[in-house]
């Protein structure tokens, strides 16, 4: 990135892209069994699935998974032929054949779903791709077990579908003592009898931490391939992905008694330098960050200090050499003393909302994995 390019943004945001390459590659080597896939929704998790798919393709990827019907529309023409692009929200009434125009593969999550499709591969004379989802205890999406037993004893019940997985989602995968995960493996077992010989997916970025019981013939990693630690409580095994710098865009010295920012939620207890920071809220620099979080500077943690504005935070430098930053300079927000875990800690969130927080207003440095 030029430096002229630089000068009209308030803050970069760099994307490791080798660093998330690598972690693919790393999730890939723990599966006893089976394909890895990258999940890529919302954007893949913020960070931009244009760039991102792409080279997890060159990485070897050939399985990825998106939300919503758009976003596959948006990607298809950006990874090849080869790769298989699957839909988990499923095709929508009347949008079917959408995925048959764009080489697209939606996830079955209910009846009338798998029936709408079934009517497509009839209409066209011959048998669609698909996945087919049972719920084993998210409530969320997926045929109930009823249902899906139903569907399985009924002859013809998946006629004119090409059913590449039957799949589920863990519920609590990040906590490996949880009960509800062997509660879920033992009823997605039971779904997999009543249909033999079919492919499985269970496992995500967590559920490929819990074993090779968990990762049948497909693992569907996300968060974990963009740095969020994959098991609550342990070291993180992720490469950062992130360094998000703020540009300073003014220092000033202030005495003990000042209050800072809206509401004067802060209070300087001593004779103190500050720095404004050209990042807010509206950049998905989060509020409740506000008198929370951290900045880094030479390996100096440096406290948020204020309310979080739209479009500035202020930082206490009083810690750094005088004239270590002067307007213009960045302060670290994000990097790897400050990673994507610690960071929603101090938010009082999930590592997942921070990624797919981060906004559009930050200049985007692309890195690694022939990024371009």
């Amino acid at each position: 990135m030029t430096q002229d390019r630089l000068a009209s943004f308030g803050a970069r945001l760099s994307i490791d892209l080798g660093a998330l390459c690598d972690n693919w590659r790393s999730l890939k080597a723990r599966l006893r069994s089976g394909e890895c896939a990258a999940v890529v929704k919302a954007d893949a998790y913020g960070l931009g699935a244009a760039q991102v798919a792409p080279a997890l393709y060159r990485a070897g990827c050939r399985q990825f998974f998106v939300a919503h019907l758009n976003e596959g529309i948006a990607l298809r023409p950006l990874i090849p032929d080869d790769a298989e692009l699957h839909v988990l929200h499923g095709a929508h009434p009347g949008a079917e054949g959408e995925f048959v125009r764009h080489g697209l593969r939606p996830v079955l999550n209910s009846l009338p779903q798998v029936h709408a499709w079934q009517a497509l591969a009839a209409k066209l004379g011959r048998r669609l791709p698909a996945i087919l989802q049972v719920d084993t205890g998210m409530a969320r999406l997926g045929l109930a077990p009823e249902a899906f037993s139903q569907l399985a004893a009924t002859s013809g019940g998946l006629a004119g579908i090409d059913l590449k997985y039957l799949m589920s989602h863990l519920v609590s995968a990040e906590d490996p003592q949880s009960p509800v995960n062997r509660r879920q493996l033992t009823g997605f077992r039971a779904a997999l009898a009543q249909l033999p010989g079919v492919s499985a997916s269970l496992a995500n970025s967590s559920g490929v931490f819990l074993g090779g019981d968990y990762h049948f013939d497909l693992a569907r990693p996300g968060a974990a391939l963009y740095g969020v630690a994959p098991v609550a409580g342990q070291a993180n095994p992720m490469r950062q992905v992130i360094r998000l710098q703020g540009k300073v865009l003014q220092t000033r010295s202030i005495a003990a008694g000042t209050s800072v920012g809206y509401a004067h939620s802060w209070t300087a207890s001593r004779a103190s330098r500050i720095a404004t920071v050209a990042v807010g809220y509206a950049d998905g620099y989060l509020r409740s960050l506000s008198n929370r979080g951290v900045a880094h500077c030479d390996g100096i943690a440096l406290p948020l200090i204020g309310n979080i504005s739209m479009d500035t935070l202020m930082v206490d430098i009083t810690d750094l050499p005088e004239g270590r930053i002067d307007e213009g300079d960045f302060l670290d927000l994000a990097d790897p003393l400050n990673g994507v875990d610690a960071i929603a800690a101090q938010a009082g969130t999930i590592g997942y909302e921070i990624l797919t927080s981060l906004g559009r207003r930050y200049a985007r440095d692309y890195q690694g994995a022939a990024a371009g």
